[in-house]
């Protein structure tokens, strides 16, 4: 049995593979955020909806098709949860039967049957809210769903495996059929299924038949003991058989829980945002190599999930730029509307909604990060090796069709080394065909790739108003000379800046 809910035609798999760049993506995007709003407390959901997040989907279609099931959880929340709690709780029954660690036949089948009896109960239940609930649901990945529960689950199959179940309790005893083999040893023990005894007459007429019997006697171990073995041979295939089948079932409620966990994760994040009236929406995913980038009011879910009050959204029309590069004011806005991006191209290969009124980009073989990072605490290379170094890594596994977002990569330098090194990586980058978002102070940097790429490329600014207050709104522009670093000089220093000589342009932080 599948569950169809992740995939059209393959399983969700828990644990996974992590990704190469996962430590960096993890902590440039600020992604356990994220998953700890998905998991609200829960370590289960907490996993995965790591695995989900960072295992992308490269096929617009099958992230249309996820799209989909999560449309249909958003609207019948309540039925998705009741769902999920079933899976849970039948997962959970196995730890209240007693499992002996000697593991003979009895012991096996005695187990085997008890979690199975469990196991149908919870089948059943799962049954009846696919029968009750399955024409509320429009998805395809629901829709089969139900419809497999419904072919595969039916009342006949239900009693068919009761009634089994009800006989290997073996109340009226064991029959088995043996062959002798060499030496008189038993070989090609079966065991046969009893004869039905419907009434008292035919009941009484088997027991006053004739027929060879032995009694042990109550003290002889060593005959009952003989008589267990006898009984284990017998019925060794069936207990293996029906333990096969019990974990069987728990490999499908534990897929299922697996599969619901990653949309009740959704909805607990829908849950939040939707209590600051903060917008999402399924975005457009367009085919790999498709140059489109745009969206509206798209913010940054991490700090929205991180403050009270709502967070400034931002516009970008990027279709059919290689090149984005943004500028402007310190404290502006400039990191978060870099990590919004990152964010949204995470959301929408894994499925979910996006932090955004709209969002529509082409989908992305990777996503790769390259930040600043604070001075190496042990002295071993300087800041600037380091981020060669880091660059170099990055380089040997993106390709084209991937997207990297740089943070103040190589300002840790002069201006004009940092410049050069960064103008050389980011042609050699956008040649290649991967999509640049760079987040600087060099104007060097900034305005010779304006000079070079101005029709090609995509400059944006932060927005800062004249009295010096930001807006956290980027705007298309070129690139200026000053990062307005007086601006936060003043406001934590106040007037005081005024008795303090100035020269020169302010072009860093």
């Amino acid at each position: 049995m599948k569950a169809f809910l992740m995939h059209r035609d393959q399983d969700f798999f828990l644990p996974r593979e992590p990704l190469p760049n996962e430590a960096a993506l993890t902590q440039d995007l600020e992604l356990t955020t994220l998953f700890d709003a998905m998991a609200g407390g829960d370590g289960f959901l907490f996993e995965v909806a790591r695995t989900a997040v960072l295992s992308s989907l490269t096929d617009p279609e099958a992230i249309r098709y996820r799209q989909q099931v999560l449309a249909d959880c958003l609207e019948q929340p309540s039925v998705v949860i009741d769902l999920y709690n079933l899976a849970v709780e039948a997962i959970g029954a196995q730890k209240r039967i007693w499992r002996s660690f000697l593991s003979s036949p009895d012991s096996v089948l005695n187990w085997s049957v008890q979690l199975l009896e469990l196991f149908v109960s919870a089948l059943r239940r799962l049954r009846g809210l696919a029968d009750e609930h399955a024409g509320s649901f429009r998805s395809e990945g629901f829709n089969r769903f139900f419809a497999m529960l419904a072919s595969e689950l039916d009342d006949q199959y239900l009693a068919t495996v009761e009634g089994h179940l009800k006989e290997l309790k073996f109340r009226r005893g064991v029959l088995i059929s043996a062959a002798l083999g060499k030496g008189n040893k038993g070989i090609r023990y079966v065991l046969r299924r009893a004869p039905e005894q419907k009434g008292w007459m035919q009941r009484l007429s088997v027991a006053n038949r004739s027929g060879l019997s032995f009694q042990i006697a109550d003290r002889d171990e060593n005959g009952f003991r003989a008589l267990s073995e006898l009984r284990g041979r017998g019925i060794n295939l069936v207990a293996n058989a029906a333990a096969q089948s019990a974990d069987h079932i728990l490999s499908f409620f534990s897929m299922l829980r697996a599969e619901l966990g990653f949309y009740v994760g959704c909805l607990n994040l829908r849950e939040r945002l939707a209590a600051k009236q903060e917008p999402t929406c399924f975005p457009v995913p367009d085919a790999p190599g498709e140059p489109t980038l745009s969206a509206r009011d798209f913010y940054d879910v991490c700090l929205s999930l991180s403050v009270e009050a709502r967070v400034v959204g931002n516009d970008l029309d990027a279709d059919n730029r290689r090149l984005v590069m943004i500028t402007g004011a310190n404290q502006g806005g400039k990191s978060t509307f870099l990590r919004s991006v990152g964010l949204a191209y995470l959301m929408m290969q894994c499925g979910m909604f996006v932090p955004a009124e709209s969002f529509r980009a082409g989908v992305s073989a990777g996503v790769f990060t390259h930040y600043k990072r604070e001075e190496d605490a042990t002295m071993t290379s300087g800041k600037l090796d380091e981020e060669l170094r880091r660059m170099g890594d990055i380089a040997g596994k993106i390709r084209p069709g991937c997207i990297l977002l740089c943070n103040e990569s190589f300002a840790s330098t002069n201006e004009r080394e940092g410049s050069e090194i960064a103008r050389q990586i980011v042609r050699a980058l956008t040649e290649a065909g991967i999509k640049v978002l760079y987040v600087t102070h060099l104007f060097d940097l900034a305005h010779g790739l304006y000079r070079e790429q101005v029709h090609a490329a995509l400059f944006l600014r932060a927005e800062r108003q004249a009295d010096g207050r930001r807006t956290f709104r980027l705007v298309e522009g070129a690139p200026l000379a000053t990062s307005y670093g007086e601006d936060v000089y003043r406001r934590i220093f106040g007037s005081a800046l005024d008795a303090v000589p100035t020269a020169g342009s302010d072009r860093r932080p």
